[in-house]
């Protein structure tokens, strides 16, 4: 990372990226100000009755390790009952309004309150059916008055809500949670589904909200998105409010930061669209989805299979749940799609393969930096020896600088020419910093979305995949930086100033004036930039400058040969060079401008 002219254009490439991208991801915050409501009332008001609800009833709880024998369960014909059923990793609520999953609370993962994370609350399954005498009912209100509990086979835990509709036809929800599993198989089953249905089209409304889970809201927010496969290819909406399918839909899911609520079908969807929108008051919301949905069904008796997926966000488990849901861990998209390769082909299996014997993943992080580094080495390397060829050639430089005085044009053509006399590249120097760029948004993504670094502690950082703080500050500071401080961000900007100061002495010729100031503007941006990231990404910025420094003096103290590289400068000069097509042109170019320049100045006299 050399401070020369080169460097200068490789950082202003960088910060630019830096910000485009940090700019496209808030933009959509933006954008949602006009879909502003207010949900505290209607949510309290759900909440309230959920409350009188429970106080009035006791769920039916079924352990997952018990042989339940078969049983029939008639409800009130008024009263919501509840009935649980989990295995090692969740715990399943049913209601028999609906006939449907009513909350799903995960096992193994706390929020930020520490309690279990909690999924599918105030969310609804609903789709009208036909009961005769021209008259509609909506599933999600009817309560359905028998309930049958099977018997447990293989750890596969089953119940079955049955409704008689005044017709005389049959609709039964069946349920069934594997053990290990965060799905929930869902199978539809009407008995008359030429008459409850209009023209054989099932019309599913999938009502979905999402709540905190993670420190702050306003990121959760951000990280929100809906997430879907149409046609059998992933795609997703964040800064959209809608989206109306073209192509048969395989699943479609409400996506958190490190969770989600999916409804998949096993059959496909016909047809649908979606309806979502971040929330921007001051409740523990983050967003809700409805999504409406349809699937043709032929046949008086109709089975519909879906799946519920109520779980993390972890590569593995989702990819085994349909094609493309792995897809959901943001690895790299859109503008940055090229960075999705380097996270699943280099960075998360290096990742892993650290995280298989090193318990604390802070780490898992300080090795995963160290391999990119050593990776990358031979092209510091290169750029350290352009530097250092750089520093041999600057007595000419100087010369030919003098001698053209004020003539810019002259000195630029005067600089090539030495600089293809002696073999060096004048954008050696700008590797490093330009390299950084895929690096470092392949590590934010994958930092972001790594679901294995949550809640991970290290040194003062409670929780890697958040930013750390040190300090809270009374007021919120604009441009990104929040209320908080950041150790670990002091720590990267400061490994960058001393890099930056130490390139700036090592520098050949320092005579343009932005020179002296480009070791402090770039960290004072990556102070704004970074305070607010996960703690991971600062701290692997921290070690990557740190390694970064060590080879640099490796390099330049020990392997470099000044006296060789000044032979070997003399050896190419004496070589016969041929120019280029681009030189060829641009020095034609210059002579051209030169002589305009020529006539002006007579003209003038």
């Amino acid at each position: 990372m050399n401070t020369d002219k080169n460097t200068v254009i490789g950082f202003v490439l960088l910060a630019g990226l830096f910000f485009t991208y940090f700019w496209y991801t808030n933009k959509q915050q933006g954008e949602l100000e006009t879909y502003k409501k207010h949900y505290t009332d209607s949510i309290a008001m759900v909440k309230t009755a959920e409350a009188k609800a429970a106080a009035l009833k006791t769920p039916i709880q079924i352990d997952s390790t018990s042989n339940t024998s078969l049983a029939a369960v008639v409800a009130d014909s008024v009263m919501e009952q509840f009935t649980e059923l989990e295995n090692e990793v969740i715990k399943v609520k049913f209601s028999n309004k609906g006939g449907q999953v009513a909350q799903v609370t995960l096992k193994k993962y706390s929020n930020s309150n520490k309690q279990l994370v909690q999924l599918g609350d105030s969310s609804s399954l609903n789709y009208p059916v036909n009961i005769g005498n021209n008259q509609t009912a909506q599933i999600n209100q009817v309560i359905f008055p028998v309930l049958t509990i099977l018997p447990a086979t293989e750890g596969a835990q089953k119940l079955e809500y049955a409704w008689t509709t005044p017709s005389g036809k049959t609709i039964r929800h069946q349920f069934t949670l594997y053990a290990n599993k965060y799905s929930i198989d869902w199978n539809v089953q009407l008995d008359g589904a030429d008459q409850l249905l209009t023209n054989g089209q099932v019309n599913i409304l999938w009502d979905v909200h999402s709540y905190q889970q993670e420190r702050t809201t306003v990121y959760e927010r951000q990280m929100s998105n809906v997430c879907f496969s149409e046609g059998n290819e992933f795609d997703y909406i964040s800064s959209n409010t809608n989206k109306t399918f073209e192509k048969p839909i395989q699943w479609v899911g409400l996506i958190q930061q490190f969770f989600s609520t999916t409804l998949i079908s096993k059959e496909g969807f016909t047809s649908g669209k979606v309806d979502w929108q971040r929330k921007v008051d001051s409740s523990n919301g983050l967003a809700t989805m409805q999504a409406q949905i349809q699937t043709k069904v032929t046949g008086a008796a109709v089975n519909i299979p879906l799946s519920l997926f109520y779980g993390p966000n972890d590569y593995k488990i989702l990819g085994a749940q349909a094609k493309e849901m792995d897809k959901i861990v943001n690895l790299g998209r859109d503008l940055y799609s090229f960075v999705r390769p380097i996270n699943k082909y280099i960075i998360m299996p290096v990742f892993d393969f650290f995280a298989g014997f090193v318990v604390n993943y802070g780490w898992v992080v300080l090795l995963l930096t160290i391999f990119i580094r050593l990776v990358t080495s031979p092209l510091t390397y290169s750029s350290y020896l352009s530097s250092a060829k750089m520093k041999v050639l600057k007595p000419e430089l100087d010369e030919i600088k003098k001698k053209m005085g004020d003539d810019q044009q002259g000195f630029a053509m005067e600089q090539m020419k030495l600089f293809r006399e002696a073999g060096v590249n004048p954008l050696g120097g700008c590797i490093p910093a330009l390299l950084q760029i895929p690096i470092f948004f392949a590590l934010y993504s994958f930092f972001n979305s790594n679901i294995s670094l949550r809640g991970q502690s290290f040194l003062w950082s409670k929780d890697l995949s958040s930013y750390d703080v040190i300090a809270t500050l009374p007021f919120s500071v604009p441009l990104g930086f929040g209320s908080h401080i950041s150790l670990f961000t002091i720590t990267a900007v400061i490994t960058t100033i001393i890099i930056s100061v130490y390139n700036m002495a090592m520098t050949p010729t320092q005579d343009n004036p932005a020179l002296k100031y480009m070791p402090y503007i770039f960290p004072i941006m990556l102070l704004f930039i970074f305070n607010s990231l996960p703690s991971a990404l600062t701290w692997y910025y921290t070690v990557s400058n740190i390694v970064t420094l060590i080879l640099q003096l490796i390099i330049q103290k020990f392997i470099i040969n000044h006296d060789k590289i000044l032979a070997d400068i003399d050896v190419k000069r004496k070589t016969p060079k041929k120019k280029s097509n681009w030189q060829s042109k641009y020095e034609q170019m210059v002579d051209a401008q030169k002589k305009v320049q020529t006539l002006k100045d007579k003209t003038k006299k």
